[in-house]
């Protein structure tokens, strides 16, 4: 396993120490660009580093003046730049930030705040009906309540950073002279899924830290570049990714939503963007109906072939010769691809147009880069190397080689929160159980085959990866995405797979076909699919649907969800 560095960068134990470093650094560049609309008049502000950590500074001496020093503080918003703000203040201010799901049900929000035993929270207006009604509740353990937006029955944020600031010009250094304990519990993040069965992970600033310290080894980051939040921030893969925007002097823009991408991407001329497969995958095929709209389809393919020769001999021209198609996406010079495994093709045919493209991986519990490739080593289909600071093994390998990816590195987790249970299945003797299976390839390279829990297990001993097949499924023109299942028959199960088809493709392709029809066709590119796989891979049996699967907010479909749906809410393995 390769252990190379590239870049240089401190390694910092704490986000205190990652920020001003930063504002030392890049005290004039752009930290966040915001968009204000009223009616047809759109302004843009810009808040550069210094101003960002002066308003840091603000609310979180507004916030221990509140009695909140040593507290908990719940966020619950979209990603806005108040979010990131009110984050980084709790963390320098040693306050446990409790990042909530904004699309979560009023009951999960309830739950979610009364299990995490918070004292205070940060809301949008969005949510002021839900918080009002929690407000009632004995079980809850609120005490403040802060709304984003100016509302009634809340105090509002920017009245609480006036008063912060006032604080600080009368002598108050209380917060901005707090010393942070690293490796005391810093966040409590909810894993995915429903708040009845989702754990909530307990990390230290160590943990996001080191983390941080770890990807800027390895990965390009530049400080002219421009990023858009598009990664909900409740998720670490979202405020990891945030607080290395502000470790880089990195631009981050916030998106209009996800219709808006396209045109957010060339609004801001954004060059770096972080995102899951689905949204990415999304992004290139319209790129491509954009080329084959124009009739440059095969131009563009001669061009590829001819600039990849270039480069074997150390000649890169791809970003002039694709200067048009890359100015399509606002100029992206740099995508990062997590939470799922990206579309080989995908991954490959932005890195051909001279757009840097790469895979990582990393669990919740990890803070949670584990694994990527970066600009000198990649490999499509793997998630590259572990971090410089990550130890992997693969525990009980099969014939294959292929076994359960076990971890010890310094951003694994404290634990779970008050299930000490569910921390010993996973933690032992230092060593974090991550629940994927994968194999480590001749030359290093990590490759994961599927998750523990989606493991399928036939009556005669052989062990199915659902993910195996439906990276294939889901390359049927067809198919907008699928998930592979084991049905009960009898005592042994039957390989099926349920299918969301691709409607406007269905309407183009096939458009005189009635539902039994299509579903025979698609059946048949099902059946034909089999055959890369041997027999007792074969996917049986298919449930054929245009409803929207269950999913959490990194996009990953909830299988158990969609059993119970079918009436088939049982584990596989």
């Amino acid at each position: 396993m390769r252990n190379e560095t590239f870049f240089e960068y401190p390694v910092f134990d704490n986000i205190k120490q990652v920020i001003y470093y930063s504002i030392e650094k890049y005290p004039n560049n752009i930290a966040f660009k915001i968009k204000e609309k009223n009616g047809n008049d759109i302004k843009y502000i810009d808040i550069t580093y210094t101003d960002f950590i002066n308003q840091v500074n603000n609310l979180g001496t507004g916030l221990f003046a509140l009695g909140l020093k040593g507290k908990r503080i719940a966020i619950l918003s979209k990603n806005r730049y108040e979010w990131a703000l009110s984050y980084v203040s709790l963390l320098l201010g040693g306050i446990i930030a409790v990042p909530l799901d904004k699309g979560l049900t009023d009951i999960e929000i309830e739950s979610s705040i009364i299990r995490s035993k918070v004292d205070a929270i940060i809301y949008e207006e969005k949510y002021a009906e839900i918080i009002d009604k929690i407000k009632t509740q004995e079980k809850s353990n609120l005490k403040e309540f802060i709304c984003m937006d100016k509302i009634e029955n809340a105090k509002y944020l920017k009245d609480i950073i006036e008063r912060g600031k006032k604080e600080i010009e009368n002598g108050n250094k209380e917060f901005i002279d707090f010393e942070i304990d690293s490796k005391a519990l810093a966040t409590l993040v909810f894993t995915s899924g429903t708040t009845s069965n989702s754990k909530i992970v307990m990390l230290s600033q160590y943990n996001i830290a080191r983390n941080i310290s770890d990807m800027q080894l390895v990965e390009d980051f530049r400080s002219t570049d421009v990023n858009l939040a598009f990664l909900p921030f409740h998720h670490t893969f979202g405020s990891t990714g945030q607080l290395i925007m502000l470790s880089s002097g990195i631009t981050t823009a916030f998106p209009d939503g996800l219709r808006y991408i396209g045109q957010n991407l060339k609004e801001y001329h954004v060059t770096f963007f972080v995102g899951v497969p689905i949204l990415i995958e999304a992004i290139y095929k319209k790129l491509n109906e954009g080329i084959a709209k124009k009739g440059k389809t095969k131009m563009v393919k001669i061009a590829k072939i001819f600039t990849n020769i270039l480069l074997k001999f150390g000649i890169d021209i791809r970003r002039k010769v694709f200067k048009e198609i890359i100015d399509e996406l606002g100029g992206l010079r740099f995508v990062i691809s997590g939470a799922a495994s990206l579309d080989k093709k995908v991954e490959k045919g932005l890195n051909d147009l001279g757009i840097l493209t790469v895979q990582g991986y990393g669990l919740t519990e990890t803070s949670p880069v584990l694994c990527a490739e970066n600009y000198k080593y990649r490999k499509y289909g793997s998630i590259g190397f572990p971090m410089k600071n990550v130890q992997i093994r693969i525990e009980d390998k099969n014939k294959e080689g292929i076994g359960e990816l076990v971890v010890k590195a310094p951003n694994v987790m404290l634990g779970y929160y008050e299930d000490e249970e569910a921390t010993k299945e996973v933690l032992k003797d230092g060593w974090l159980y991550t629940g994927d299976y994968g194999y480590i390839d001749a030359q290093g390279y990590v490759y994961i085959t599927g998750r523990k829990k989606n493991l399928i297990v036939l009556k005669n001993g052989k062990k199915i990866f659902p993910e195996e097949m439906e990276e294939h499924i889901n390359k049927i023109d067809l198919v907008e995405e699928c998930f592979v299942f084991g049905l009960p028959k009898e005592e042994d199960v039957v390989l099926s797979v349920k299918i969301k088809y691709d409607e406007e493709v269905a309407k183009e392709k096939y458009p005189n076909l009635k539902a039994e029809e299509l579903k025979k066709v698609i059946w048949e590119k099902v059946k034909e699919t089999n055959k890369l796989f041997p027999k007792y891979k074969y996917v049986k049996n298919m449930i054929l649907t245009n409803e929207e699967f269950a999913k959490t907010t990194t996009n990953k479909i909830k299988r158990f969800e969609e059993l119970k749906k079918m009436n088939l809410g049982m584990n596989n393995n």
